[in-house]
């Protein structure tokens, strides 16, 4: 446990630094102007969930990469397949990104924020292709048995988006923001390719696409990739149907979303870093006791995480709200939010241990089964009972998930080392 949890360290702090860097963006834009921030948010609302698919993808490489941990050398082919299926996933997301001005103005958006946009949606489509083209860079790091390297790009990346958008939004409105976003990943990029080849101890170099053997990757990173627009999907119909309740709840519901990300930090790092471990696994048991303790860890993360919201909860939620009617509701549906976050962050272990087992495809259908109802409930959830019956709904909908996965979890790791551990 104690291995996993210096892996599980890294991942955490990188992530802590891309929500900062972020944080930082929106904070500069909201004093800039209103309309910028507006044209933002519509850019990101695409941005984020086509980024999310390309890092869903790639964290199937995990189990692919694990077992060359001793020979990292020998994982160079299996790194030259994932660049060209992640600039694949890339290449759409980025298409998808280009799109959001013909989408916002198809849609009845004011004609200013459309304007307003500008030159934002290529150079974050730019963004998208060059953390494409990185490959799962930390995925590949965390198999290897190299998690302290992935806080480094992040933190460039975060450090230099935030910094130049400080700088450049005053004069150049959103195009700054564009440009710090598409150097900062350029530079992180160019931080990450150097991590790689010092723990490959080799190029990576260029080679002719292994049709088979890209496609064996897709079978279990394209799940992945749909399991997340499935998740960002029911989430956005969740918030819309959480807009019907009435301003304050809606803000309520903006605020307890936020938390949720950060509770979730450290489950999903844990999720990560024990890809390898069920990976190189050798029979069913030592499956099963590596997800096991992973899911430990995982829950005791975020239950510690829980109980400091739940001690300084008045304070934290008061950065996020100056309203007292909304701070009122976000403090009274905290410890449901808690509890949401934490069957979601044992359930996203349960998720990973699957994607390690190269059998993601059963993760997309237990998220299409879970996520499937809670999104046919949300709206007439949302009329009777509120943003309280929505809060219930997701968590019942977790719970639901975190018996899926892990019954599928423990059908599929008891073929380990008996022949059967295929992609599929």
């Amino acid at each position: 446990m104690i291995d996993l949890l210096r892996a599980a360290v890294p991942l955490f702090l990188a992530m802590i630094a891309g929500t900062v860097g972020s944080l930082v963006v929106t904070s500069v834009l909201g004093h800039h102007d209103t309309v910028t921030l507006a044209a933002f948010a519509l850019v990101t609302a695409v941005l984020n969930p086509a980024s999310a698919a390309v890092q869903g993808a790639l964290r199937g490489l995990g189990p692919f990469v694990a077992p060359y941990r001793d020979d990292p050398g020998a994982a160079v082919p299996v790194v030259r397949d994932a660049r060209w299926l992640s600039m694949v996933a890339g290449t759409f997301g980025a298409l998808a990104v280009l799109s959001v001005p013909l989408l916002a103005g198809a849609t009845g958006v004011p004609g200013e924020v459309v304007r307003e946009m500008g030159a934002l949606p290529w150079f974050l489509a730019v963004y998208l292709l060059v953390f494409a083209s990185t490959g799962g860079t930390s995925t590949i790091l965390v198999a290897l048995g190299r998690p302290r390297n992935v806080l480094w790009p992040t933190l460039v990346y975060a450090v230099g988006l935030g910094g130049l958008s400080a700088l450049l939004v005053p004069s150049l409105g959103l195009t700054g923001v564009g440009i710090a976003w598409a150097v900062s990943g350029v530079v992180a990029a160019a931080v990450a390719a150097g991590l790689l080849r010092r723990a490959l101890g080799r190029p990576v170099g260029q080679a002719r696409p292994r049709v088979r053997e890209i496609a064996t990757l897709a079978r279990v990173s394209v799940p992945l990739a749909g399991t997340v627009l499935i998740k960002f999907g029911v989430l956005a119909v969740v918030t819309f149907a959480a807009g019907s309740t009435g301003a304050r709840d809606t803000a309520a519901h903006a605020v307890l979303t936020t938390l949720t990300g950060l509770v979730m930090m450290v489950g999903l790092s844990v999720a990560q870093v024990s890809v390898p471990e069920v990976a190189r696994a050798t029979d069913p048991a030592g499956a099963r006791r590596a997800g096991r303790t992973a899911a430990l860890l995982a829950v005791m993360g975020t239950l510690v995480v829980a109980g400091l919201l739940l001690a300084f909860g008045q304070p934290l939620v008061g950065l996020f709200t100056a309203d007292p009617a909304v701070l009122s509701r976000v403090l009274g549906l905290l410890p449901l939010m808690l509890l949401a976050s934490v069957l979601d962050a044992a359930q996203a272990v349960r998720g990973f241990g699957l994607t390690a087992l190269k059998r993601s495809s059963a993760s997309l259908l237990f998220f299409a089964i879970g996520y499937g109802l809670l999104v046919v409930a949300a709206v007439p959830v949302a009329r009777t009972w509120g943003i309280t019956g929505l809060w219930t709904a997701m968590a019942v909908a977790n719970g639901l998930l975190l018996v899926l996965q892990g019954a599928g979890f423990h059908r599929h790791s008891a073929r380990v080392g008996a022949g059967d551990h295929v992609a599929g």
